[in-house]
């Protein structure tokens, strides 16, 4: 697998598993009728740098961003956000996206991730602690999860 820094020719090879995702209303807390342009604007901005990892036939099977969670004296604080084809989960593609913003992170002298918004019920929660991550705080009952009903999103953090 290859992880490099995206394109904006690569936005049409993440565009399909990006909808895929959000349209399942299981894990992200964008709106699940969110347009391709919207979803350009939000996961391509330019304030973000953004990485693709792409498998041995060059096929586009995940894609992570890594930005400023805050601005000013706060800038130090790194956020992020990751998404896998799901044709392609469980393949480790995610665990190495996060490896690599994390290192991306370091390296730009960020010295701290949070994630401000996790579902609680999200399977990456594992993957995050695995990581190092703690939770913070869970604001209860914040999400509408369309199986769960009602449950809460976590704040995660980890020290770089």
């Amino acid at each position: 697998m290859l992880i490099r820094e995206a394109t904006a020719e690569d936005w049409p090879r993440i565009w399909p598993f990006w909808h895929r995702i959000v349209a399942a209303g299981e894990t992200y807390t964008w709106d699940p009728d969110t347009s391709e342009e919207a979803a350009r604007a939000l996961w391509m901005a330019p304030a973000k740098r953004v990485y693709v990892a792409e498998d041995a036939a060059g096929a586009v099977v995940g894609s992570a961003y890594l930005t400023p969670n805050y601005a000013g004296p706060a800038a130090s604080v790194a956020n992020a956000g990751f998404m896998v084809d799901p044709d392609h989960g469980g393949r480790g593609i995610g665990r190495a996206l996060a490896e690599h913003v994390l290192s991306a992170a370091r390296a730009e002298g960020y010295r701290a991730m949070v994630f401000n918004a996790v579902v609680e019920t999200n399977p990456a929660v594992r993957l995050w602690t695995s990581l190092g991550f703690t939770v913070l705080g869970t604001v209860p009952e914040a999400y509408a999860h369309p199986r769960h009903g009602r449950v809460g999103l976590h704040v995660m953090h980890r020290a770089l």
